[in-house]
């Protein structure tokens, strides 16, 4: 009996510790230090970028990634504790006080600038102002350069709901942005002729932006660059005064604020994956390059993994001098 009792008593023992070798497996799995998970915060580049980063990571190092989707404001949270790895397109400025108190508190690590070349801002189709002559349409508002020119041409931007007055696409609401277009309203008087529209997603701006541009009619509203609708169309950013930092944290009635858009990483990388860190350091693209990754998607109608790999093709010669060359050989093999 003994005997018995001490096999048993083996046996439980061996038992015990398998489970407590499965909760600690999947406890690592949950923290996520088998996988680098990205932020997916729901717009085409920083989904390019997110790939472009995978791809690398996982055939250049052997790295397994994933990606968690959610709003900014969710997604930067997940990076300050911990859930998220990694951030390919902080635009600083919009989320300005999340993310300097982020970097301040220590939580998250800026790790490299991708690019600082974009604009932000209302936006009308070059024919409003230019014409178009290949398409027959005459200037709309031949004089309108500044935002604050817009309220002079309600009938121009006519509101389909309410046609004696005009109407502006703002940014979705929830985002950032979309508080800034609302200050702007107002500072500007925009509110005397037209009529402040929010949209429910950036697939309506687009949406509605296609269907004017179509067929010729006035349009204007809130987008920025670099995308695919902006490399695609013939936009024209209204002018608004210089930015200035007093002005815009009092009315917003300047120009956006430069807006680095910048990667960036959650505090325990540096220990945990000082290679993957290293790499993300030497990560820069432009608004030029990451334009023709969303030109590329917008007119194959490829997914942003298919993108991803067109524009690793296409651009060796830019993405090679970011890594060691023994790690290019091996991601330029899988491509």
């Amino acid at each position: 009996m003994k005997k018995i009792g001490s096999i048993l008593a083996a046996a439980m023992l061996l038992l015990l510790a398998a489970c407590g070798g499965s909760e600690s497996n999947a406890a690592k799995s949950k923290k996520g230090t088998d996988k680098i998970i990205f932020a997916d915060a729901g717009w085409d580049s920083i989904r390019v970028h997110n790939e472009i980063a995978q791809k690398i990571l996982e055939e250049g190092y052997g790295y397994k990634t994933d990606a968690t989707a959610g709003s900014t404001s969710a997604t930067l949270q997940g990076l300050r504790k911990g859930d998220i790895d990694v951030y390919m397109e902080v635009w600083t400025d919009n989320v300005k006080d999340v993310y300097e108190d982020a970097v301040k508190s220590g939580d998250i690590i800026k790790t490299s600038v991708n690019f600082n070349d974009n604009d932000q801002g209302l936006y009308v189709p070059s024919y409003v102002i230019h014409g178009d002559k290949e398409r027959g349409i005459k200037p709309l508002a031949p004089d309108l350069k500044k935002v604050e020119d817009l309220k002079k041409y309600p009938e121009v931007f006519a509101d389909p709901e309410d046609p004696e007055r005009g109407r502006v696409i703002n940014a979705p609401s929830g985002w950032v942005v979309a508080d800034h277009i609302d200050a702007k309203f107002e500072a500007y008087g925009l509110d005397e002729t037209l009529n402040n529209f929010m949209p429910g997603s950036d697939s309506a701006i687009v949406a509605s932006l296609v269907d004017a541009y179509k067929s010729g009619k006035g349009w204007v509203g809130y987008y920025w660059s670099p995308t695919a609708i902006t490399a695609k169309y013939d936009l024209v950013l209204l002018e608004e005064p210089e930015y200035d930092e007093k002005i815009w944290e009092e009315t917003k009635k300047t120009q956006f604020p430069p807006n680095d858009v910048v990667t960036a990483v959650n505090k325990n990388m540096s220990e945990r994956l000082p290679e993957a860190v290293e790499f993300l350091k030497n990560y820069e693209t432009s608004s030029a390059l990451t334009e023709a990754a969303l030109k590329y998607m917008e007119d194959e109608g490829a997914s942003a993994e298919e993108t991803a790999i067109w524009w690793l093709k296409e651009h060796e010669d830019v993405w090679t001098k970011w890594i060691p060359e023994d790690k290019a050989q091996k991601v330029k093999k899988a491509l």
